[in-house]
């Protein structure tokens, strides 16, 4: 069973709030619609086709098949402040068209390993461990799987999987 469901985090209506100042803008944000009650208490995974994400990838189709529970595949697109090219403040984020997702989405709809489990691709656009926390949350998910960053960039700006294993509100696995 294969399916895909593409979401944009600019959807996101929001709702009347007591008193903006006190409260977080992320929690004013009205809960998405339901999903698909199939992936309830399924297993989350980061994708972005890196090797890394691939050996994650393989792990939660494991782990998903030895619960008998879906996997929602989670692919965060880019975003990046329009200050880099308009140098106006405040800072506004835009959503860069990323046409990734789509390619990801056909290489998995091909995918053989795949037609053990449940399986969908939910694609998100800004922070990338906000973004796997939230489709957790949304799927009541049973843990978060993600693969381990490598290279410069994680030891200076803090790997995704750390950054994740100290927020979220399940489980975080993180393959090496």
């Amino acid at each position: 069973m294969a399916a895909h469901e593409f979401s944009d985090s600019a959807d996101r209506k929001r709702r009347p709030v007591a008193d903006p100042a006190a409260t977080d803008p992320l929690a004013a944000e009205e809960p998405r619609p339901g999903c698909d009650p199939a992936f309830k208490h399924g297993v989350v995974v980061g994708f972005d086709g890196s090797t890394s994400s691939e050996r994650a990838l393989a792990y939660a189709i494991g782990m998903a098949g030895r619960s008998g529970s879906g996997l929602i595949i989670v692919h965060v697109a880019n975003r990046l402040p329009t200050t880099v090219w308009a140098g106006c403040e405040p800072p506004v984020f835009v959503d860069v068209p990323d046409h990734r997702t789509e390619v990801l989405g056909l290489e998995l709809a091909c995918a053989d390993y795949l037609a053990e489990v449940p399986w969908i691709l939910v694609e998100r656009g800004g922070d990338i461990c906000h973004e796997l926390e939230e489709v957790g949350r949304e799927y009541e998910a049973d843990a978060i799987v993600v693969g381990s960053t490598h290279g410069i960039v994680g030891r200076i700006f803090g790997s995704v999987a750390g950054r994740l294993a100290k927020r979220a509100q399940r489980p975080v696995i993180v393959i090496p």
